[in-house]
């Protein structure tokens, strides 16, 4: 976890989103270690349901690079993007002969560091 940031990174965190940490971390696995542009891009395209979420973090991450550490939003990649564990709501279902089953809605949340890439001369 990134409590403390070295100079040329920024995060932005999300909490509370309503899925799963598998498939979030299906999504978050798609941007990490690419150029915020080309990540942004492939969010926006995405079919999957939480990347429009993610994307919306991800935009957060670029603001908070940009206006409170003063970094090149064209020189940046995601450098780590990680999911969390958050609340599960616990909900029953009445089942066959008295029985209940079990239903878990399970929450997440994502945080995503974004760095200036050190070299000036990268493609």
């Amino acid at each position: 976890m990134a409590a403390k940031l070295q100079d040329g990174m920024a995060l932005a965190t999300t909490k509370n989103l309503k899925v799963s940490m598998q498939k979030l971390n299906l999504v978050a696995a798609m941007i990490r270690g690419k150029k915020v542009e080309k990540a942004m891009n492939e969010l926006q395209f995405s079919r999957k349901r939480i990347a429009q979420d993610v994307l919306k973090t991800l935009k957060s991450a670029v603001a908070n690079a940009e206006n409170n550490h003063n970094l090149d939003i064209d020189e940046l990649y995601v450098n780590e993007a990680y999911v969390g564990k958050n609340l599960v709501l616990k909900r029953w279902k009445a089942r066959a002969r008295g029985r209940v089953g079990r239903i878990k809605k399970p929450f997440s949340q994502l945080t995503v560091v974004v760095k200036q890439s050190e070299n000036e001369d990268s493609n």
